[in-house]
């Protein structure tokens, strides 16, 4: 059987080496580091460079460059990516909203700055959370990628 973490009931996303650290909690220095990478990677949706789409690329990236060295990584950055796309659609609903009504088109900039607002928060909440080396879930979460079952 497998262990699954009382708080957030994901059980470890590999094999047995993953089980083994989810269960003792032993997270290396530069896991904790990546992971928390993966978190921030996702303020660059907030920056004019990568506007939008950014906020969900640069998590995947880093995601899919260190999942398979490090499990912590796997998992943290597998919720970053899910919370990235689950923002940029709260934030494209609210405008098509706003525009479907046409009277609340004024409102649209107020929208991406609630939206942003609310993913800058969260991201440096789950970066802290992440850093110290705890399994993090964020709040108001579409699951896009599911956790692949423990092999």
């Amino acid at each position: 059987m497998t262990e699954t973490d009382e708080r957030t009931g994901d059980t470890p996303s590999a094999g047995s080496d993953a089980q083994a650290q989810w269960v003792t909690g032993e997270i290396t220095k530069e896991a904790r580091m990546w992971a928390m990478f993966c978190h921030l990677a996702g303020l660059v949706g907030l920056s004019p460079i990568l506007p939008g789409v950014g906020s969900a690329v640069a998590p995947f990236v880093i995601w899919q460059l260190k999942a398979d060295e490090f499990p912590f990584v796997a998992e943290q950055g597998r919720r970053a990516v899910n919370f990235q796309l689950s923002m940029l659609l709260y934030g494209a609903v609210g405008a098509v909203i706003c525009l479907i009504t046409l009277v609340a088109v004024p409102l649209i900039p107020v929208v991406f700055f609630v939206v942003g607002l609310v993913d800058l928060i969260f991201v440096l909440i789950a970066a802290v959370h992440v850093n110290a080396g705890e399994h993090y879930r964020y709040p108001l979460t579409i699951r896009f990628f599911k956790q692949a079952p423990a092999v």
